[in-house]
């Protein structure tokens, strides 16, 4: 870490330090000082910080005093400090560097499996297709944050099966990588008081718990008693004052039931921070097409997430509804890849095609191989944000790059061909193209800007 960023983390740690003296008068102070030292830049960001700081009518009011109430100090300064000082300060212009000097995408974060493994067997599942007999080692994973970081990327995201199945080696890498942020996405089962202590002794570690809805619901796809062994879990954290979201996946059957007032309210009830919203994505021979949200659903979940998280304390995020925020696909290295428990390096957590091994290659390799390098020639998939992905809106383009480059199917257990997937979506994507043109009409009404927005990020990051 080199000076200038030693400093700011300094100015951190001891910034949280001040606040915590007298919170609602140095949230203020600090804010003061936020504007002046910013000199100009993120106007709109500051200002809406600032007015749910000193307006107790904004529903974020209550969000940050939550935060600084309810959240260890330590944990919350460490957090703060491996976020936005390592992850985004130190990391991006690493990223930045890489990415003009070797002419490929270098990504923000990276998504792990370090098993294949699961506790549960979930209806529609992607994940259950795998079996549950691969692991990355932890020297492999150890290997691949030391090769991330050399790129300065600071944020690792486990996914699976189920990552707390190998919670013992997850603690001892953030132990050793005690300068990165690992967030989870698990079932929540496997969390009891002896790991809970364990977070809170590494700070770093933030999980990310599935539900489905209300109990019934969650249940009814997990399994007869998650949901109470799920927010058990979440009671064990909020007890030790650890940061800790919810991740739902919405589709036909439940989008109304995810989004509603009662369910986001029982959210905030239980203490979450966060609620990561993803739209069911039909992958694997056994996917379920029925499942897939028809354009007037989705529409349904657009609109209540942004009024949810404009008018409720819990920060949301809609991972195919607001690509117009981060300019399109953030996959294939571009913000993000993702290594299955086989080693395969695949372009999305959704997209299993791949022509690298993380066993065979390095990860720079990985990022140069065929399909990846596609990605990166030719992202944007679509001038529309609504219509980003290249497998559920564009299905021809995945359908096209696969071809082109020679990736394999990288599902050891039932291989998917690329016609098989994209056959799910076609009708999907034609039936959503009315709805998400004349919704991304209305957006550039309201932010003309939107409109130059994924030229802009193409012409920055390349």
């Amino acid at each position: 870490m080199n000076a200038s960023a030693t400093l700011k983390k300094f100015g951190i740690e001891q910034a949280m330090k001040y606040l915590y003296k007298e919170p609602e008068k140095n949230m203020r102070i600090l804010m003061d000082w936020a504007d002046k030292f910013c000199k100009g830049e993120f106007p709109s960001q500051r200002k809406a910080i600032r007015h749910a700081i000193e307006n107790p009518e904004d529903p974020y009011y209550h969000y940050i005093r939550h935060m600084i109430r309810d959240v260890d100090h330590e944990v919350l300064s460490a957090v703060a400090v491996n976020f936005f000082i390592n992850a985004n300060l130190v990391g991006w212009p690493i990223q930045e560097e890489n990415r003009k000097k070797h002419h490929c995408n270098i990504p923000w974060a990276i998504l792990l499996d370090p098993t294949s493994a699961c506790n549960l067997h979930c209806t529609g599942c992607w994940a259950a297709e795998y079996g549950n007999k691969l692991n990355l080692t932890f020297d492999e994973i150890d290997n691949i944050i030391q090769q991330g970081k050399e790129l300065g990327i600071y944020m690792y995201i486990y996914t699976g099966g189920e990552p707390l199945v190998r919670k013992a080696d997850l603690i001892k890498l953030c132990e050793k990588h005690n300068d990165c942020v690992f967030l989870s996405f698990t079932n929540g089962t496997l969390i009891d008081e002896k790991f809970a202590d364990e977070m809170l002794r590494v700070k770093n570690f933030v999980p990310a718990i599935s539900l489905e809805g209300n109990e019934a619901a969650t249940d009814g796809r997990r399994g007869s008693g998650v949901f109470g062994k799920a927010t058990h879990a979440m009671e064990l954290l909020h007890e030790r004052k650890l940061l800790y979201g919810i991740s739902s996946c919405y589709t036909s059957a439940n989008y109304k039931s995810i989004t509603s007032d009662e369910y986001y309210q029982s959210l905030i009830d239980m203490g979450a921070y966060f609620i990561w919203y993803f739209h069911y994505m039909p992958v694997g021979n056994d996917a379920a097409p029925e499942l897939l949200p028809n354009p007037e659903q989705r529409e349904y979940v657009y609109h209540r997430i942004r009024e949810l998280r404009m008018t409720r304390p819990l920060f949301a995020m809609d991972f195919q509804n607001d690509a117009e925020f981060v300019g399109g696909c953030i996959a294939g290295g571009k913000r993000y890849l993702h290594i299955n428990a086989n080693g395969d390096v695949d372009p999305c957590v959704f997209i299993h095609y791949s022509n690298a091994n993380i066993r065979e290659c390095t990860l720079l390799e990985a990022l140069k191989s065929p399909i990846f390098m596609a990605y990166h020639d030719n992202m944007p998939f679509n001038d529309n944000m609504l219509r980003p992905c290249p497998m559920l809106e564009n299905p021809k383009c995945i359908e096209e790059m696969v071809k082109k480059t020679g990736a394999h199917s990288t599902d050891p257990m039932s291989p998917e061909s690329v016609e098989h997937l994209c056959a799910k979506t076609c009708d999907y994507a034609e039936n959503w193209k009315a709805a998400a043109d004349r919704l991304w009409e209305e957006s550039l009404e309201r932010k003309p800007g939107l409109a130059h927005k994924a030229e802009d990020e193409r012409k920055r990051t390349y």
